[in-house]
């Protein structure tokens, strides 16, 4: 068994949200803001793994919300796969003073920017908010024999290769922390688990569905909705409390010390303006504090986690030492 520092994992430390913000263009090709004119246009929005992703439809929820509340119209989100998220950071840090480019990130980019020794890093570009956190799932298809997370762990524990557990993070992301740390509080060695990593949720839920892994470990957001359905079965969430609207216990309910969040935000191109950036953060806030985006935390089940600015910038670097030790801790770097 590993150190206790590793049990509780929450926002303000690793268990590693997307933001979405936009200005419109100058004749010079600058961000510029709606200089009170109307909608901010000209905004693009990456989204650095698949579509049906955490990070898609945080995204795409987003976008929508910022249309709806009249800060932006037009809002452009498309998809950069590869790499856990490092294909796309390496094309935001190319785009080198493009204040009309945003990337949605999170834990899973700190981890795969890390693990997959990427020439680019988070620390060459510009953050702009956290905005999100959500509880991690434990998840089975709906046939899968087991019935509880109790039968599951023992199974698991059993012969951990063949009870194989899928994510949609690369090595240091959420999906894959969460089963690792999950071995490590019941007793299982981490270096054991078999797991398997899918390039975004859509791909991971087919993988649930189609029983090709025992479990899956992923945002709740992306399972929620399957769950209600019927399709897939809850056995655990990892945040402290249980989720509003999900029918399944937390994993201390079920005697297992752990907790741990997962959280998004959005970083800029490098080089731009400390007005360009500035202009960023300021709508960001605005849609933050929208009715409307109170009532999307509401309805997707996620927990409000503002932070910008400076601020986040020493969190993201805070989260990138954070996940190196614990990789280390647990015998997986």
């Amino acid at each position: 068994m590993r150190t206790a520092s590793l049990r509780k994992l929450t926002v303000g430390a690793v268990a590693a949200g997307l933001v979405l913000t936009g200005c419109g263009t100058t004749a010079e090709g600058g961000a510029a803001s709606d200089g009170g004119d109307g909608p901010v246009s000209g905004l693009r929005v990456m989204v650095p793994n698949s579509p049906g992703s955490g990070y898609d439809t945080t995204a795409r929820v987003v976008a929508k919300t910022m249309e709806d509340v009249e800060l932006a119209s037009g809002i452009e989100v498309f998809n950069l796969e590869g790499a856990g998220g490092t294909v796309g950071l390496q094309r935001l840090v190319n785009e080198d003073g493009n204040a009309d480019l945003l990337m949605q990130m999170g834990l899973g980019v700190v981890g795969a920017s890390y693990t997959n020794e990427s020439e680019a890093t988070l620390e060459d570009t510009t953050p702009i908010a956290r905005l999100i956190e959500e509880s991690e799932a434990i998840v089975v298809p709906a046939d899968s024999p087991y019935q509880t997370l109790d039968q599951l762990i023992e199974a698991w524990k059993a012969d951990p290769g063949a009870v194989p557990v899928g994510g949609a993070s690369n090595p240091g992301g959420p999906d894959h922390l969460t089963p690792m740390l999950l071995a490590d509080a019941v007793g299982l060695d981490p270096t054991t688990v078999n797991y398997v990593s899918y390039d975004g949720g859509g791909e991971l839920l087919a993988a649930i569905l189609g029983n090709q892994i025992a479990f899956g470990a992923t945002g709740i957001g992306e399972v929620a909705e399957q769950a209600a359905a019927g399709d897939v079965r809850i056995l655990a969430v990892t945040s402290e409390e249980p989720v509003e609207g999900v029918d399944a216990p937390t994993l201390t309910d079920e005697g297992v010390d752990l907790i741990f969040t997962n959280w998004r935000g959005v970083v800029a191109a490098p080089g731009i303006s400390e007005e360009e950036t500035q202009r960023h953060v300021d709508l960001i806030t605005e849609m933050h504090d929208s009715e409307e985006w109170q009532q999307a935390l509401e309805t997707n089940g996620w927990t409000d986690a503002f932070l910008t600015g400076d601020e986040f910038s020493e969190f993201l670097s805070e989260e990138s030492q954070r996940v190196q030790t614990i990789l280390g801790e647990l015998g997986l770097a």
